[in-house]
């Protein structure tokens, strides 16, 4: 990929740049807790974007996206927002580090991924999170890894219309080879947990589906959390987030907010529990019970928070009949992938079958993703 974006790079501007770099995640468990202030377990990934950059001494930026073979060229005020979607990241990231005082000028750029699209592996953080990166160091800009992280969330809400927690760039900016991060997305602070399970592979089903109605149904899922708080908070003062609250002060109001508000609520309480679970049973080496509160995800995001789908409940499905340790929808929902935990004797039986009955059912075989935890925002020599 790198040789790719070399010979374009020289081919559309006559000499060389510098290569950066940042990562797709996965997230072992912890979903749609970021938002409501709860903790999150993500890594980075071994896939990502590779781009390469420099600046070219004038207000203009030049960028072409190798995988869609289109160039798209933009200055840096608000009314030169450009209509390509992938191209409003670039730009995105470009205003937000205006808007915190950044001076930069112009750059060309080449850019090139393998983060697979739609499967819900964060592709727009791991775009945001190199071009940040690289902006930052091309420029001498000192901007902290905490503020590009935000720098990439606020492109998402201000210029793509998704209004995502900090997890996706967190992790793309912060990862690290071997180790995942738990996140309290309140307070910030975190903690790299080594992640070499002897005995057990991590892979990705990938439905190889998207439903349409993703991102309207994401924020209509934090409208529902932000009601459930704010009818909790009017009892507990201190409840800033759902993070805050327990069941039991969720009961208190469950014939104030609508059944669904409280299906919501329920989801994100539990599912904030479960990742401090799972980071307790990671410490004794305890896979097993990693493996449950994956299930127990799961069920949570199907029946409770409503964000599978048919494709992928069937995917988890054949995990547990393969006896499979620990799966679970990762992402958003509506589509993407399953993260699945399996013993290394299970593999080979697992991705057969899953392969063989999603296919009779569903027309296609689904993407398979084995995860090798990497590194995350960095410079290439």
């Amino acid at each position: 990929m790198k040789s790719r974006i070399s010979e374009k790079f020289r081919t559309l501007f006559g000499h060389d740049g510098e290569f950066f770099a940042s990562a797709g995640r996965i997230n072992l468990i912890g979903e749609h807790t970021d938002y409501n202030g709860g903790y999150v377990f993500p890594g980075a990934v071994d896939k990502g974007i590779i781009a390469e950059i420099e600046p070219n001494g004038s207000e203009k930026v030049c960028v072409y996206a190798l995988d869609l073979d289109e160039c798209v060229e933009f200055g840096f005020e608000e009314e030169n927002i450009p209509q390509q979607s992938w191209a409003r990241y670039v730009f995105g990231v470009c205003r937000e580090i205006i808007k915190r005082g950044g001076k930069i000028g112009g750059f060309n750029a080449v850019f090139a991924g393998d983060v697979p699209i739609g499967a819900g592996m964060s592709s727009s953080a791991a775009l945001e999170s190199t071009f940040a990166f690289a902006l930052d160091c091309l420029f001498n800009l000192g901007i902290d890894k905490f503020e590009l992280a935000r720098i990439g969330q606020s492109t998402e809400h201000n210029y793509c219309g998704v209004k995502c927690g900090i997890m996706d760039q967190f992790a793309s900016i912060f990862g690290k080879k071997g180790h995942l991060i738990r996140l309290d997305c309140k307070t910030m602070e975190y903690k790299y947990y080594p992640f070499n399970p002897e005995g057990y592979r991590l892979v990705l089903l990938d439905s190889a589906v998207k439903h349409e109605l993703a991102s309207s149904a994401y924020n209509r899922r934090r409208e529902s959390c932000e009601r459930a708080a704010a009818a909790i908070r009017k009892n507990h003062p201190e409840v800033e987030f759902l993070r805050d609250a327990g069941k039991e002060w969720l009961d208190e109001v469950k014939d104030v907010i609508s059944e669904e508000d409280y299906r919501r609520a329920e989801y994100v309480i539990e599912e904030v529990q479960r990742v401090l679970d799972v980071c307790d049973a990671l410490e004794r080496g305890d896979y097993e019970t990693v493996g449950e509160k994956m299930y127990e995800t799961h069920h949570g995001m199907s029946r409770l928070y409503e964000v599978s789908c048919e494709e992928l409940d069937y995917l988890n499905d054949i995990a547990k009949e393969c006896g499979v340790t620990g799966s679970r929808v990762m992402g958003g929902g509506f589509g993407g992938c399953t993260i699945n935990l399996v013993k290394d004797g299970l593999y080979d039986g697992f991705i057969s079958k899953a392969k063989a009955a999603f296919k009779e059912k569903f027309g296609h075989e689904p993407k398979v993703y084995d995860v090798v935890i990497s590194d995350g925002a960095r410079k290439l020599e």
